[in-house]
Formats: structure tokens, sequence, C-alpha cells
């Protein structure tokens, strides 16, 4: 499977899956003007990672400000992962999170609340 890799905008994260690690990350400001047409790219991509993925998988999201459409793909993003916890594959969630910013700290906690899958939250200066 190929790896899948975006560069950010001013309004978009940079992506990178990387197939044979299982390391998925998402760094940025997610605020895309058509947040359907870029998240869905990646959620395909992560359906057919999901066929074959590797031993474990790791997903490192660092977001300086995500708006609502894209939360709506995000939260889409992380079922698929509790998904697949859930038949077994090893799945493990960094949500990180600038000091003092607790709109971001929140969020994640509200994600992990809502899927019900362990999140490590890791703040940074």
């Amino acid at each position: 499977m190929d790896d899948l890799y975006i560069k950010r905008t001013f309004n978009s994260p940079e992506i990178e899956f990387l197939a044979d690690t299982g390391e998925l990350s998402m760094e940025g400001r997610s605020i895309p003007e058509d947040p359907g047409e870029f998240y869905e790219r990646l959620i395909d991509w992560v359906n057919d990672y999901f066929l074959k993925p590797a031993q474990k998988t790791l997903l490192s999201i660092k977001l300086e400000y995500i708006n609502s459409g894209s939360s709506k793909y995000m939260l889409e993003l992380l079922r698929i992962m509790k998904a697949n916890h859930e038949n077994g594959k090893q799945v493990h969630i960094k949500w990180y999170f600038e000091e003092g910013d607790e709109s971001i700290q929140e969020l994640g906690q509200h994600y992990e609340q809502t899927i019900r899958l362990p999140f490590e939250h890791i703040e940074y200066e």
C-alpha cells in the first residue's frame, strides 16, 4: 500500500500516513474550505490501510485549531480507529496540545470520552 502525504497549507494540516510502520500523523490547523473533500481522502486511505495494517497503529494528532466542519470528520476518523481496536488491532492515539491551549486539550478529552478509546494526552511548549 502506498503512503499518503499531504503538504500543510494555511487552512489544512500536514498529513503523513506511513502504511508499513503504522505511523499516522496530522499536524497544523484544520479549517479547509471543503472539509469533506479533504477528510474523505484520509478516511478512504485509513479504511484501506486497516485491510492489512501494521502490527501497531499510532495516530498522532497535533492541531493548532480545528473548525466544526473538520471536527465531524475527525470524529469519523477516530471511530474507524475504535472499530479496528475493538476488532483486535493495536491502536494508540497521541493527542498533542500546546501549553495553555485549553480548547484543544478539552477537545481531545471530548473525543476520548465520545469514542471510548484511550488517548495519550501530551502537552508541549
